[in-house]
Formats: structure tokens, C-alpha cells, sequence
């Protein structure tokens, strides 16, 4: 039977920067690929908010990507 071994995790937190022409919002990402693997959706999220405080544009949404081998 196969195996997942994780190999990384990536937090992703994206902002909202302003709007296009057609009056659409537009959004930048920024990621961090040192993230703890065993880290909680809780953690994540009070590290994602402590650090989108450090910017101006508003957060959008916060994501988390894992990467897997799969054996």
C-alpha cells in the first residue's frame, strides 16, 4: 500500500491591494516556506494576523499548502 510523507508546508496570506478598472479587487500573495509542519489551523492563524498587521493592505484569506512525497 502506498504512503504520504510530508515534505513541506507554505502559508500563504493574501491581500487585497485595490482595485482594477472594472472596479474588481486585485490581490497580492505573500508566502512563507519555514513553517512549522506539525503547526494547527489556530496557529497558523494567529501567526497569519500577527503578520498582517505589519501591512497596509487588508487580509484577504490565509492559506496553508502541503507538499507530499508519496511512496
Amino acid at each position: 500500500m502506498a504512503q504520504q510523507h510530508i515534505k513541506n508546508t507554505r502559508l500563504t496570506l493574501v491581500y487585497e491591494t485595490g482595485l482594477n478598472e472594472k472596479g474588481e479587487p486585485i490581490f497580492k500573495g505573500k508566502s512563507y516556506s519555514t513553517i512549522k509542519m506539525s503547526a494547527t489551523a489556530d496557529q497558523l492563524h494567529q501567526a497569519a494576523v500577527a503578520l498582517s498587521g505589519l501591512c497596509v493592505n487588508p487580509l484577504s484569506s490565509i492559506e496553508r499548502t502541503d507538499n507530499y512525497d508519496v511512496m
